[in-house]
């Protein structure tokens, strides 16, 4: 594979994580006027809620097997824009029913997007030699920013879910598909030989391929557990911020919003940082830094110290989720070849999901039996339990020799392509 193409891939992979986050936002941030629009009851709500996850998971598994037979790169291509057709389904329905199917479309989709995406990001890692995992997140945080700003600006304005979704959709579906022209995929055709000679060479120097995959099960849980710190930000940092801070209606909006901003800036720098200190050092530093973050929102006397402690927790969190996805694919590379590797990025994603779905009524429920305070501690015993499974993440990932290349034997930090 030719630096060109690696590079285009790069660029073109990024382009569908920024749409995937603008398109998420889109959806989340703008559940109050779903709700509104098609009459769904608070009781309700929340089984529509979870029920998108859960056929995420189920979306998730089925690209496990997908990808057996096609190249993750042609399960995205389509994937996204049926996402985009899924949200825009949200917005011209007029019915419950519709809605329903929207969801159940939206949800399905999503999760083979969110697996064939990181797929592609860990296959190209690979063949870059070097961390670049944490860029394409931080594609995707930008994106979620700049969906938020749009849904704020629409409900500001009073647009209905149409008129804010329907532009939207006509450019960021386009935008996906014609991007996906250049994805790079280590299953094309002129790479495979050059794989297998490599599995054959892993396996003739390694102890032999372990049966199944229970080497993740360490990474499954850190997936878990970071994401039931991310969705205890995502849905209870508002009401946090105004029931047990004492902060304003207004001011209750800026915790999940400078979480975010920190999450775009510590994925930006992350890979630096990855290279320098490597994985398991980043990992871990990035684990205490989000317990320290919880910490301080949990003893937080007032709503600005409130807000440093999502700050903080934003800038933590947001390095171990990409990480995650890049050890468990390595890990499994290593083991049973590209296949494995595949299997395990949507193994791994269907974690995503599951941590999804507890955060918020776990943190919830103990808010209400014991204290919100209290609630917060959770969380950060959960991110301190990935300081011990950090050591999962490492040895240092190791190149893909292209084709063109001359074999390479110094720091994956030090790539010879140049980009």
């Amino acid at each position: 594979m030719t630096d060109a193409r690696l590079r285009h891939g790069r660029i073109s992979l990024a382009i569908s994580f920024f749409v995937q986050g603008v398109v998420f936002a889109l959806l989340v941030t703008r559940i109050p006027a779903v709700q509104d629009r098609y009459g769904i009851s608070d009781g309700l709500l929340p089984a529509f809620l979870a029920a998108v996850p859960i056929l995420a998971g189920a979306g998730s598994i089925g690209t496990e097997r997908l990808v057996k037979r096609v190249r993750p790169g042609a399960v995205l291509r389509w994937a996204q824009p049926v996402v985009c057709l899924a949200l825009l389904g949200v917005g011209v329905g007029d019915g419950f029913e519709q809605v329903a199917v929207a969801l159940a479309v939206f949800g399905l989709a999503v999760g083979a997007l969110d697996a064939s995406m990181n797929m592609l990001g860990v296959s190209l890692q690979r063949a870059y030699g070097r961390s670049i995992m944490l860029g394409f997140h931080a594609a995707y945080s930008l994106g979620g920013i700049v969906g938020a700003s749009l849904a704020w600006a629409g409900a500001r304005w009073g647009l209905s879910l149409i008129v804010l979704y329907g532009p939207l959709m006509a450019v960021l579906a386009p935008a996906a598909l014609l991007a996906s022209r250049w994805y790079a995929d280590h299953a094309d055709r002129a790479d495979r030989v050059d794989q297998r000679k490599l599995r054959a060479q892993v396996v003739d120097v390694a102890a032999p391929p372990t049966p199944g995959m229970r080497f993740l099960l360490p990474l499954c849980l850190v997936m878990a557990f970071v994401y039931i710190g991310d969705s205890t930000v995502a849905n209870w940092s508002a009401k946090y911020l105004r029931d047990v801070l004492g902060g304003s209606e207004q001011l209750s909006t800026v915790p999940y919003n400078v979480y975010m901003a920190m999450t775009l800036l510590g994925r930006a720098v992350g890979d630096v940082g990855v290279r320098r200190f490597g994985p398991v050092a980043v990992v871990r530093a990035g684990a205490v830094i989000a317990a320290g973050g919880f910490g301080v929102v949990a003893v937080a006397p007032g709503a600005w110290v409130g807000i440093a402690g999502f700050t903080v927790l934003g800038l933590g969190l947001c390095v171990i989720v990409p990480q995650t996805f890049a050890a468990g694919g390595r890990l499994a590379f290593e083991r049973l070849g590209p296949e494995g590797s595949d299997a395990a990025v949507a193994r791994l994603n269907i974690f995503n999901y599951v941590g999804f779905l507890a955060g918020s009524p776990l943190v919830g429920a103990l808010g209400e039996a014991w204290s919100h305070r209290g609630a917060m501690l959770v969380p950060l015993l959960l991110v301190l339990v990935t300081v011990p499974y950090a050591r999962a993440f490492g040895p240092e990932p190791r190149p893909i020799p292209c084709r063109h290349e001359r074999p390479r034997t110094t720091d994956v930090g030090r790539g010879s392509n140049g980009l």
